[in-house]
């Protein structure tokens, strides 16, 4: 006879969480063949009457009685969806464990066969959320043996982190692990003191580029440590733009005219140079419009000044103004880019960056395909390009040169340079850190 299961009966939650009529459908013992759904009340789990089916239904119950059900209780802090959902499996799996259950049976025969897919396509991020969903399982062990067949270096960083995970909640006892009253956060505190930083833990892992040699490690390792730095990513970060800025009309500089005194033309705009000017520029000749498109690096080593932006945009009344700067580790919840001036407007306020460059890389590209014509781009810069997670990397210092290079781009380090370099004024790049110097190399081979 199949096993009656009775989600209704679980109880004991303390997050506001109300019972009431399931639905229980037959699932089956294998991985993707249970689930537990809290919004619709809705359970998928095996009927059979053997171990295994037993530890699998009450791995979904053990989701009915301690997961979060309302999207309030997980607070935003830019962790990615698929690290809260793992470090959840394992909050549950440890709850199990500490309950008597034998979780070493959580193992269907496929984590060896997916954890080489995994890594023969270099799927870090996901070898990282998948490995972090069944520590402590059965499937762990098949789960390395498979990454070691594609990628040995995988496994160390993995264990590296298991230690770390392991160590946020190594002492606690099940009713902390499982605790459902809500804190002054607003958070269940199971919730909040297992699932968050183990989701934490994650994310600068999945985030880091995945190790290929034994630096690649070390900086894994060091990241993990409390107070330790995000290991590098070697990658840019996606543009996030700011939409909510809000704009009005732009200022002008008093000294800042329209029209130029001229020897000809159709109007006769300063009829006293007739007697004051020898060589009686009498007309008005409209001044042409210096366009383009200004890039800032609005990072912490820049020190760009409120009072800096402002000035430029009053001497550059024309252009396309954007802002840039990206804080290390996120992931895309805070705007890493904002255009200050376009279309004769400029930013009611300006923006402050967040601490790190991030997106050089992707901000150029946006540029490049934004400028106009003959426009000419400028790039106020320093030279020193950083990945998502804020560390130097020559093939993105390559990639920023090339740019530069193949479009034009001028470099300026200061505000008060933008000015000239939209005239056409163009100075030597020899200064401008890792950018410069791939823009040397560039040059050389060239020449060879």
């Amino acid at each position: 006879m199949s096993p009656r299961v009775f989600p209704e009966l679980v109880y004991g939650r303390r997050d506001g969480f109300e019972q009431g009529r399931w639905t229980v459908e037959s699932g089956e013992a294998r991985r993707g063949g249970a689930s537990c759904n809290l919004s619709d009340r809705c359970l998928r789990v095996p009927q059979d009457d053997d171990v295994v089916a037993r530890v699998v239904r009450a791995h979904e119950l053990m989701h009915i009685r301690v997961s979060p059900h309302r999207r309030e209780h997980v607070p935003d802090e830019g962790l990615p969806e698929r690290a809260l959902e793992c470090a959840e499996e394992f909050r549950v799996n440890r709850l199990l464990s500490l309950l008597g259950f034998d979780t070493g049976l959580l193992c269907d025969g496929s984590e060896k066969l997916g954890a080489r897919r995994l890594a023969e396509s270099g799927n870090w991020p996901e070898a990282v959320c998948f490995f972090l969903a069944v520590i402590g399982t059965g499937a762990e062990p098949e789960f390395l043996r498979g990454l070691r067949a594609a990628q040995p270096s995988w496994g160390a960083a993995l264990r590296a982190l298991k230690k770390a995970v392991l160590g946020v909640v190594d002492g606690l006892p099940v009713e902390a692990v499982g605790d459902t009253h809500v804190s002054d956060d607003g958070v269940p505190r199971g919730f909040e003191d297992v699932t968050l930083p183990v989701a934490r833990l994650a994310a600068r892992t999945l985030a880091a580029a995945a190790p290929s040699d034994a630096e690649g490690l070390r900086s894994i390792r060091r990241s993990l440590e409390p107070g330790g730095r995000r290991a590098p990513s070697g990658v840019f970060a996606p543009l996030v733009w700011d939409n909510e800025m809000r704009y009005v009309s732009r200022p002008r500089r008093a000294a800042h005219r329209r029209h130029r005194p001229s020897t000809t033309g159709s109007v006769m705009r300063y009829p006293s140079r007739l007697l004051s000017d020898p060589l009686c520029r009498a007309f008005g000749h409209k001044s042409p419009s210096r366009g383009g498109v200004v890039v800032i690096d609005q990072s912490g080593s820049m020190d760009v000044t409120t009072e800096d932006l402002d000035r430029l945009l009053h001497v550059a009344p024309n252009s396309l103004i954007v802002g840039y700067s990206h804080r290390p580790g996120d992931f895309g919840t805070t705007a890493n880019a904002w255009v200050l001036a376009a279309g004769g407007r400029v930013a009611e306020r300006s923006r402050n960056g967040n601490v790190g460059n991030g997106v050089d890389g992707p901000v150029l590209h946006w540029a490049v395909r934004r400028a106009r014509g003959s426009e000419p781009i400028v790039w106020v810069t320093d030279g020193q390009v950083t990945d998502s997670n804020d560390h130097p990397c020559h093939s993105l210092s390559v990639e920023c040169a090339r740019l530069v290079r193949r479009h034009r781009i001028h470099l300026v380090r200061r505000l008060d340079e933008v000015e000239s370099a939209l005239r056409g004024r163009r100075g030597p790049t020899a200064s401008f850190g890792r950018v410069g110097r791939e823009l040397r190399e560039l040059r050389r081979v060239s020449a060879a």
